[in-house]
């Protein structure tokens, strides 16, 4: 069975990481990395943050994800680049799910076994060091009038393609 990682990093909506975590444990992803700025739900290891705002971004992620902060195995860590220096001396091809000048059509892409898909940020979209870091982009085709999806969709349909491909 494939392994699949995702990362999402500096996504400031904790309804998106709520979001996110519920399809990640719905599409057996093995991890999920919440990098840079990233709002996480509490720590079970202890929290540095302060209780009160631990607290309430706690709660804002839980609406939406639905206890699945519990079931998928999920890791806070600030630097994106550790991250992806770890995984990929693990073996994992690193994706980006991003429009860029070199990136492949989502439908043609034909996954590795150990899989990293990055989501960025909502509206700017991921920043270019990290982009540059990456082993290969894929972008899914929009045929509407609007030039992306919401992070969450994007990372649904990256991850489902991934899953059965």
């Amino acid at each position: 069975m494939r392994q699949i990682v995702l990362i999402l990093h500096n996504l400031r909506s904790t309804h998106n990481v709520g979001s996110l975590l519920r399809t990640a444990e719905g599409l057996g992803v093995t991890k999920l990395f919440l990098t840079g700025y990233s709002p996480y739900p509490l720590r079970a290891d202890g929290d540095n943050r302060l209780p009160h705002i631990a607290k309430k971004l706690d709660s804002q992620i839980h609406k939406t994800a639905l206890d699945a902060e519990s079931l998928v195995g999920w890791e806070h860590q600030d630097d994106i680049f550790e991250v992806l220096d770890r995984l990929r001396a693990n073996g994992f091809t690193i994706v980006a799910v991003e429009q860029t000048t070199t990136s492949i059509a989502l439908p043609d892409f034909v996954p590795a076994d150990k899989l990293v898909l990055i989501v960025g940020r909502e509206v700017e979209g991921i920043e270019p060091e990290v982009l540059e870091a990456v082993d290969v982009a894929v972008e899914i085709p929009m045929f509407g009038k609007k030039e992306s999806f919401n992070v969450v969709q994007a990372a649904a349909m990256a991850l489902y393609h991934c899953r059965f491909r």
